[in-house]
């Protein structure tokens, strides 16, 4: 079998041999290796000691270029850093909420939800809340006072209310007032300053067509 050496090995022979404090073949016969195995790597050694030193001057470079490439991507951090803020001041001070919110793009998976609301100026806790639908009592409620609506469009909150109060739904008329701001139709309350004298007779109102 061949016998196998160490770089580490070789090295130490070629050094030795480099400083000519002993000829080759006494060295060889020392350490128990063939002359001719001991001179190649000897010429091999001095073959490769040029390149030594040009791959000393390339990694030199590729450091130089390394840090070049640093200083360029901290700058165009902080640009970036510059720019996102100008962006979030100037959405924040000019686009309502809504708008806002309309921006958020759920199915991004480049962005998470949570940059997006950074971004935007958006409480993240608001992108996840889904309201609740609302309960089927006032849905007929609403569409009851719609159809009331539709029929006598002069209607305001009170008399509406009767109406319904008459059906026997139990609602009152902030209910009712509520609901109509919510569906667009106008509602008209009028103030403590406008009324008239106080009336000590009461009248039931009557129930017209509309609430048939």
């Amino acid at each position: 079998m061949k016998k196998q050496y160490t770089s580490a090995f070789k090295a130490k022979l070629v050094l030795e041999l480099l400083k000519e404090n002993k000829s080759l073949s006494p060295l060889a016969a020392e350490h128990k290796v063939h002359p001719n195995q001991l001179r190649q790597w000897r010429d091999a050694a001095l073959k490769e000691l040029p390149t030594l030193f040009e791959r000393k001057s390339h990694t030199a470079d590729l450091m130089a270029a390394h840090e070049h490439q640093v200083e360029e991507l901290d700058a165009e951090i902080g640009r970036r850093t510059t720019d996102v803020a100008w962006l979030k001041k100037n959405l924040a001070s000019t686009l309502p909420r809504v708008d806002r919110v309309a921006l958020v793009e759920r199915a991004d998976v480049a962005l998470p939800l949570v940059v997006q609301a950074e971004l935007l100026s958006l409480r993240r806790a608001s992108l996840y809340y889904k309201a609740a639908p609302p309960a089927a009592v006032e849905v007929q409620l609403k569409q009851r006072i719609d159809e009331l609506y539709t029929r006598q469009p002069f209607y305001g909150s009170r008399r509406s209310t009767a109406c319904l109060q008459r059906e026997g739904l139990v609602v009152n008329r902030k209910a009712v007032q509520r609901h109509m701001r919510e569906m667009g139709a106008p509602v008209s309350v009028r103030g403590q300053t406008s009324r008239g004298a106080i009336s000590y007779t009461t009248r039931t109102p009557t129930c017209c067509a509309a609430c048939a």
